[in-house]
């Protein structure tokens, strides 16, 4: 999928201005898409609503921390 299919990239407002910050887009397809705001033309990362949705709540409940 091209950028131009793709809504505006943004970044979440608790990143302020930090270097190391991912930015996200809203697909037209319905897909949430993730790439690097370092390096934008290096590759996104293409997630379903579902797995997106999965992938936030175990962000929420601190289950992806490192141990």
């Amino acid at each position: 999928m091209t950028l131009a299919l793709r809504k505006n990239w943004f970044k979440s407002t608790r990143s302020a201005g930090a270097s190391h910050c991912l930015e996200t887009a809203f697909g037209h397809d319905g897909n949430i898409y993730v790439r690097d705001s370092k390096n934008p033309q290096g590759g996104t990362l293409s997630f379903d609503t579902s797995a997106w949705a999965d992938f936030i709540e175990a962000v929420k409940i601190d289950h992806l921390s490192r141990r």
